[in-house]
């Protein structure tokens, strides 16, 4: 059965792994035949207009309701698939489908409705304080939303308002959450159980493993505290004779070389950004993924990665890192802020060369297993057929 979808995504200013996944799953969707029409806003309009106005569309844009209507009548879909409607979009944007009656998907990339920052962190450690109340005043108070009381004021509203209007609750037909544990989080956050239903991101095309033939660690991420950047300097003051590739950059890059320099530190190479296809190829080469985040990550696109390269990953005990990962068998996990931890892990890995070649091929299985596009496609699937079900029945 071949559907029409309405897919809408607001790109963020900075490109991230949600803006990667909302193109794989359009393209996967095309290449099975079905009729995909893209509804896509962009943060870096935000600049053209005043804060203000800014500030009010997104907790209500008219003008996205306006050209919604106009897009679902003209093209009549079975269901529309959301991925982001912050900040451009807005949550006015469900009330349209709600009233032309089409079902609506919803993929919960981040902890945006649980938290105006999205990552349930401030200061650098996990934060569940907003989790459950009507208005997350924690947030305003602590200006966790860029640092700014003003600009968290705009996310809580948004958030407060909705909740009143039982937005979440009542305009989303089904949510899809990316892990059990992001699930989880949400129930205890307010959303309904029945309507969250699991699937993982996915890697498209599928590279095939790697020969790994590289003697190197590998960290690949933003340069940011909650990525866990400097457990991971002061681990490898401790692992001098390993040497360490380290792509990405962000807020800390400053630090990095800094504190990189001043440790003497001469194995650890810092590489910056690159492209999606020259990280690939890293992670193709190269013996072992550390992946020392200290954030409960919604779902790390970069670990999948690894896995389809077949290489093994180091990373801490903590979120969906701990339910993607099994500990001794696709990777090792350790003490999430530990550097000692990791640290003795990432010993432990290169003296067992053997055994960490095993778990790469063990990784490499769990992601034919679980991440392919194919297996990917057969769960979205279900998910859009409950999705018009429901939306038939409460007619």
């Amino acid at each position: 059965m071949n559907l029409k979808i309405i897919c809408i995504h607001n790109y963020y200013k900075q490109p991230g792994g949600e803006d990667i996944v909302f193109q794989a799953e359009v393209e996967l969707l095309k290449k099975f035949g079905h009729t995909v029409v893209e509804y896509i806003e962009d943060n870096k309009q935000l600049d053209e207009f005043h804060y203000l106005k800014n500030a009010v569309n997104a907790v209500w844009s008219r003008r996205t309701q306006e050209q919604l209507r106009l897009l679902l009548r003209s093209t009549k879909p079975d269901l529309v698939h959301f991925h982001n409607t912050f900040m451009r979009i807005s949550p006015a944007a469900y009330f349209v489908c709600k009233e032309i009656g089409i079902p609506v998907v919803q993929t919960l990339h981040n902890y945006r409705l649980l938290c105006p920052k999205a990552t349930l962190m401030r200061d650098g450690n996990i934060c569940e304080k907003c989790i459950g109340k009507a208005m997350p005043w924690p947030s305003l108070k602590y200006g966790c939303y860029r640092n700014s009381k003003s600009a968290t004021a705009v996310v809580t509203g948004m958030l407060s308002l909705h909740r009143w209007l039982k937005t979440w609750q009542e305009k989303i037909t089904i949510y899809i959450a990316l892990s059990e544990f992001s699930r989880q989080k949400y129930i205890v956050g307010g959303l309904p159980g029945d309507k969250i239903m699991v699937k993982p991101n996915f890697i498209y095309p599928d590279l095939g493993a790697g020969e790994h033939k590289c003697d190197k660690a590998l960290f690949v991420g933003r340069i940011s505290a909650e990525k866990g950047v400097s457990t991971l300097l002061e681990a490898w003051q401790q692992l001098k004779e390993i040497p360490l590739s380290i792509i990405g950059n962000g807020p800390l890059d400053a630090m990095l070389r800094q504190k990189a320099f001043i440790n003497q530190l001469s194995d650890i190479e810092l590489l910056g950004w690159k492209p999606r296809n020259q990280v690939l190829q890293a992670m193709q080469e190269m013996r072992l993924l550390i992946f020392p985040s200290e954030s409960y990550e919604a779902f790390s696109m970069i670990i999948v990665e690894a896995f389809g390269c077949g290489l093994p990953v180091i990373a801490s005990r903590l979120g969906t890192m701990a339910e993607i990962i099994q500990d001794g068998h696709t990777g090792l996990l350790f003490t999430p802020g530990d550097p000692n931890d990791l640290a003795a892990k990432v010993k432990w890995a290169w003296a067992n060369p053997t055994r960490m070649t095993e778990m790469g091929k063990a990784a490499r299985k769990e992601f034919e297993k679980k991440y392919t596009a194919d297996k990917n496609y057969s769960i979205l699937m279900e998910i859009y057929q409950k999705a018009i079900e429901i939306n038939k029945f409460k007619k």
